[in-house]
């Protein structure tokens, strides 16, 4: 049989992103799969050159390629451009942001055997960025909620509950305050809700009671899809239950393009020091892999990183070990090169 290959553009980002990049290039390369990387540049140096942190070129390359791996791209707070990541994302129509949170034994967490899916609306609500000042001393952000984003959205959950089998979906909302905008996004989901009867649970949860009954107990809950905004608040704090960011992946998927990403920032203070955590862009690349149907590749990288996390064969700084960026992806890679995969839970 022929060999495949494919083309995928890798944006390396900002800070400590490069660094991430490469290790989880690494890790990739290890499955056997024969990968061409489109490198691409975006984010703060690009601005310098090119008046942009998104050139571009980037897009045209994702767009050619139809597949992204992304390290983290800084994004100035309460000025300066607009977030790289938000006109990715708006600009491909990437409508659905995958974010998984699960256990990993080993790493320090309050709870044990949590296995959350964050699906997320990625192009409208607050983060259409529609907003103006109202004189000098006033501020208004405009919020849009729209059918066919909402109805697209409550699909992809539930199709992705039945693709993974899973039992439930639950819609967040805040629909007993903001009944149009809210109860707009909370009437569709209902609808697809409808076509699901007998395969898929469906419930809905108030936001703020969702996030805390997702820290009183999160073992009750397994796919919510949640508006833009929601979905980025309830995406981390789902993260802090199985041990932070720094363990958190990401997917940003539409019909003709996906970017696959970690949910961290840039930390640029951190940049060159080798002691970045790469566990979340590399379970990004397992995500990447699923997307790509590689399934048993998808399954070795991420049980060679929940292995060798939770038999403490090396961990990073931020999990309690001394491994640096390059080396943890080393461990991590052997393990996946000689398919020597442990259960980890």
């Amino acid at each position: 049989m022929p060999v495949v290959t494919y083309r995928v553009t890798l944006i390396p980002g900002d800070g400590i992103g490069p660094e991430l990049a490469d290790a989880a290039v690494t890790v990739l390369e290890a499955t056997g799969i024969a990968f061409v990387w489109e490198r691409v540049e975006a984010g703060e140096a690009m601005l310098e050159r090119h008046g942009t942190p998104l050139p571009d070129e980037v897009l045209e390359s994702i767009r050619r390629n139809r597949v992204a791996l992304k390290g983290p791209i800084t994004t100035p707070v309460g000025g300066g451009f607009r977030s790289v990541n938000v006109t990715l994302r708006q600009a491909l129509d990437l409508y659905a942001n995958l974010r998984p949170a699960r256990s990993i034994p080993g790493v320090d967490s309050r709870y044990q055997d949590v296995d959350l899916v964050i699906v997320r609306e990625n192009t409208e609500d607050l983060y259409g960025g529609i907003e103006h000042m109202v004189g000098t001393d006033a501020a208004e952000s405009i919020k849009i909620i729209t059918r066919h984003a909402s109805m697209r959205i409550a699909r992809y959950a539930f199709e992705y509950a039945v693709k993974n089998g899973r039992r439930k979906v639950t819609a967040v909302h805040k629909a007993n305050i903001m009944k149009l905008s809210d109860g707009l996004f909370l009437e569709c989901c209902r609808t697809v809700a409808q076509d699901y009867e007998g395969r898929v649970e469906f419930e809905d949860r108030i936001v703020d009671n969702m996030c805390m009954q997702l820290v009183q107990k999160p073992e009750l809950y397994d796919v919510l899809v949640l508006p833009n905004l929601y979905g980025d608040i309830v995406s981390d704090l789902a993260a802090g239950l199985v041990g932070g960011l720094g363990v958190a992946p990401g997917a940003n998927i539409g019909t003709q393009a996906a970017v696959f990403e970690p949910v961290h920032g840039s930390a640029p203070k951190y940049a060159g020091m080798d002691i970045a955590d790469p566990t979340a862009l590399i379970l990004s690349g397992a995500l990447m892999l699923r997307h790509l149907g590689e399934v048993d590749a998808a399954d070795r990288v991420e049980g060679a990183t929940r292995g060798v996390i939770s038999d403490g064969t090396a961990r990073p700084r931020d999990l309690g070990g001394t491994a640096g960026t390059r080396e943890f992806a080393r461990v991590i890679a052997d393990r996946v090169a000689g398919a020597t995969v442990p259960a980890a839970g």
